[in-house]
């Protein structure tokens, strides 16, 4: 189903407030919160900026996903950030990269070699050290690695905790997306781990489009994150 029409001509960035506004002929873009969206930083406002005047006859949210990004997670964070902070710290408790194949031998050494090093860095910097799981089945975390984990979330700067909420919902892991957001690893060093495991698959069975699909839009999501981290930084 194709998106709303197009309802403005232009688009340009103006200075207000101490921010950067995006304005649609003269008026402020529309968010989610029926508030005005100003950007810190006049090059995350340019970027937006760029993605509205592209839009043709109508409104695509997908080749938008800066805006959809600050227009919604960087919004929820304002409006609920507690509720937010529970959300992203509650990917510790069923993290990905804690969850290991029971077999082949060849998946079990590539989860620990790609994994492992990264649940031994949240352990070191964070004092976080969270159980690795033999299969699937739910176990609970150690409530100290859990605390020590909600304590960096709640730490974290409207932005960078809206950044963080995006990407922790795509990669399914709180771990990686704090290393994603401590720069330790790039988006699409997140996204291959992300999807180590379904890699594997692909490499033994083949492919589909459905799965295709799916890997495209979480690979964008991620991307768009790191992108707003680096563009929100004076």
């Amino acid at each position: 189903m194709p998106g709303p029409r197009r309802f403005y001509r232009a688009v340009e960035v103006a200075v207000r407030d101490g921010g950067f506004a995006i304005l649609l002929d003269g008026k402020p873009a529309p968010t989610p919160a029926q508030g005005p969206f100003l950007s810190p930083t006049r090059g995350l406002a340019d970027a937006i900026a760029a993605e509205w005047d592209v839009q043709e006859k109508t409104i695509e949210p997908l080749t938008m996903p800066l805006w959809v990004l600050v227009s919604s997670a960087l919004y929820d964070v304002v409006q609920a950030r507690e509720r937010v902070v529970e959300n992203v710290a509650g990917f510790a408790r069923t993290d990905l990269l804690c969850y290991r194949a029971t077999h082949p031998t060849d998946l079990i050494v590539l989860q620990r070699e790609r994994w492992q090093p990264h649940l031994d860095w949240a352990a070191r910097e964070f004092e976080a050290p969270l159980k690795v799981m033999d299969g699937v089945i739910f176990e609970d975390q150690p409530e100290p690695a859990l605390a020590a984990l909600r304590k960096v979330v709640a730490a974290q700067d409207d932005h960078r905790l809206a950044a963080m909420s995006h990407a922790a919902r795509a990669l399914g892991s709180l771990i990686l997306a704090l290393a994603l957001v401590r720069g330790r690893i790039s988006g699409e060093e997140a996204v291959a781990l992300s999807f180590l495991d379904e890699l594997y698959q692909i490499a033994k069975w083949g492919d589909d489009p459905e799965a295709q699909a799916r890997r495209a839009e979480i690979h964008a999501e991620v991307l768009a994150a790191e992108r707003f981290m680096a563009l929100v930084t004076p």
